[in-house]
C-alpha cells in the first residue's frame, strides 16, 4: 500500500496524508484526520522503509521510546530489554522522548522508518501519539504502565498491590502516621495501595506529596516534611531514585533512618542497595518483564491484552528490621 492508495481510500489528497502522519506542517480537520488515520489501519499502511524491511524479513531490530534512561530504574530497564533482543536475535535501538525540541511523535515515526520490526514504549503516550502508533500498524508494546493500554499491548506490575504491601509493612511495624510522597505528574496506583492499606488498618492518610521521579524531587519533599509542625514518622517513596534524594536530605537535617523517620520505596534498582541504611524497596521483576515484552513483538499476535507481574518486597534496614 502507498500513501496515494490512503488518500484515494480517504477521500482526501496525498498532501493531505502527508499532513496527517508528520502532524504538520499545515493543521488538519479533526473529522479529516480520524478519516485518514481510519484508512491508514484499514489498508495496513506502514512508511515504506519499514513495510520494505518486514516483508524482506531483515527487520532484526526492536525500537524503545523511553522517557529518560539517565534515571536508574530505566537503565536498568533499558538493559533487561537490550539482554532479552539479543537473547531473540534482535538489536535494540534505543531513544529517550524527553528531547528538547522534538515531539515524541516524531520520534516514534523516525524509530518506524528505521526498519524496525517491533516497537517498545517505555512511556506515557497522549491519545493522540497512541492513535498515531496503532495506525502506522507495528508490532507495539507499552512497558511499566499502571494497567491495560486500550488498543496496545502492555507489561507491568500490580502497582496498587506492591504499594499495598509496602504500607502495610510499615503499619506491622507499629508506625501510625505514613506519609505518601509519589507521581507528579497523573493520579499513580501506589498512591491507592497506600490509601487502601491504611484504610483497612484504621489509620488516618498521612501526609501527601507530588514531586517529579528525581533525587531533587526526594530531597525537597524530605525537606518539607522536616519543616511540617508533625513530621511522619514513616514515608512511602514511590521510586528508589526518590528514596535516595530523601536519605541525602534526612542525613543533612541530622534525621536518623528509621530511628526518627522509616522509610521504603519502590522498583528494586541495584542503587538501593549501596545506600545506607539500605532501602527495603518493592522490587519490579524487571527481567521477566522484559522478556514478556520482547516475546509479545515476536509473535505479533492480533489480541490485546495486559500482562501484569508481582512486585517482592525486599526487606533492607530503612523501614526498621534487621534483616540478616
Amino acid at each position: 500500500m502507498t500513501r496515494a492508495d490512503v488518500a484515494r481510500y480517504a477521500g482526501v489528497s496525498t498532501a493531505v496524508v502527508s499532513y496527517v502522519l508528520n502532524d504538520g506542517p499545515k493543521a488538519v480537520a479533526p473529522l479529516t484526520r480520524e478519516r485518514v488515520l481510519d484508512a491508514v489501519r484499514v489498508l495496513g499502511y506502514r512508511p515504506n522503509a519499514a513495510a520494505r524491511a518486514l516483508s524482506m524479513g531483515s527487520a532484526d531490530m526492536f525500537g524503545l521510546l523511553v522517557h529518560d534512561n539517565r534515571s536508574p530504574f530505566f537503565a536498568e530497564l533499558c538493559h533487561a530489554l537490550d539482554q532479552a533482543s539479543a537473547d531473540n536475535g534482535r538489536s535494540l535501538l534505543i531513544v529517550n522522548s524527553d528531547r528538547e525540541q522534538v515531539p515524541t511523535a516524531e520520534q516514534i515515526r523516525d524509530l518506524v522508518s528505521r526498519q524496525i520490526g517491533g516497537l517498545i514504549i517505555a512511556d506515557v503516550l497522549t491519545a493522540r501519539e497512541q492513535s498515531l502508533v496503532e495506525a502506522l500498524g507495528i508490532p507495539t508494546v507499552v512497558i511499566g504502565q499502571f494497567g491495560e493500554t486500550d488498543g496496545l499491548h502492555s507489561v507491568g506490575v500490580d502497582f496498587a498491590v506492591g504499594a499495598h504491601e509496602a504500607t502495610a509493612h510499615l503499619v506491622g511495624h507499629g508506625y501510625r502516621d505514613i506519609a505518601f510522597v509519589g507521581s507528579a505528574a497523573r493520579y499513580d496506583e501506589r498512591e491507592r495501595g497506600w490509601r487502601e492499606a491504611l484504610t483497612e488498618a484504621g489509620l488516618p492518610l498521612g501526609p501527601l506529596m507530588h514531586v517529579p521521579f528525581t533525587y531533587q524531587g526526594g530531597y525537597e519533599a524530605a525537606v518539607h516534611l522536616m519543616q511540617a509542625a508533625h513530621p511522619p514518622r514513616a514515608v512511602l517513596a514511590a521510586s528508589d531514585q526518590i528514596a535516595i534524594g530523601m536519605l541525602a536530605a534526612f542525613g543533612q537535617y541530622g534525621k536518623r533512618v528509621p530511628d526518627d523517620i522509616a522509610l521504603v520505596s519502590f522498583d528494586g534498582t541495584v542503587a538501593a542497595d549501596f545506600v545506607w541504611p539500605r532501602l527495603t524497596t518493592a522490587a519490579q521483576p524487571l527481567e521477566a518483564m522484559a522478556g514478556a515484552a520482547v516475546r509479545i513483538l515476536m509473535e505479533a499476535g492480533d489480541e490485546r491484552g495486559h500482562r501484569a507481574f508481582a512486585t517482592q518486597l525486599r526487606i533492607r534496614e530503612s523501614c526498621g528490621c534487621t534483616p540478616e
